[in-house]
This record gives C-alpha cells, structure tokens and sequence, in this order.
C-alpha cells in the first residue's frame, strides 16, 4: 500500500504531452534537414571545386598552345 502511493497517476497533462511531440518533431525535421544540407553543400562544393580546376587546367592549356 506505500509503494501504491508513491506511484503518480499521471506523469504528463495532456498539453505537457502534446509540447512533448512537438519538441521531438522539431528535433526530428531539424536533424533531417541538416543532414540534407550537409549532403547537398558537399555535394556543391565539391562540383565548384571539379569545375574551377577544369577551368584553370584548359586555361593553363590555352596559354602553352599559343
């Protein structure tokens, strides 16, 4: 009967649970975006660098024919 007490009926209000799932929807479409991101600005990053180099080496070959 003593440990019955000491166990709270409800551990959450309707409203504490509501911003609970709130909070995790948000840390969830947070965590995804950023993992997008990450993939998307590498991706860029990437294809500038591979671009620019491509660039300087036909310069670079221009310079040499003539």
């Amino acid at each position: 009967m003593y440990l019955h007490s000491k166990i709270p009926e409800n551990m959450f209000e309707f409203s504490q649970y509501l911003g609970f799932l709130l909070f995790l929807t948000i840390l969830t479409i947070g965590f995804w975006l950023m993992f997008f991101l990450v993939g998307f600005v590498s991706y860029w990053v990437t294809g500038a660098s591979w671009e620019m180099f491509k660039e300087k080496r036909a310069k670079k070959r221009q310079e040499q024919s003539i």
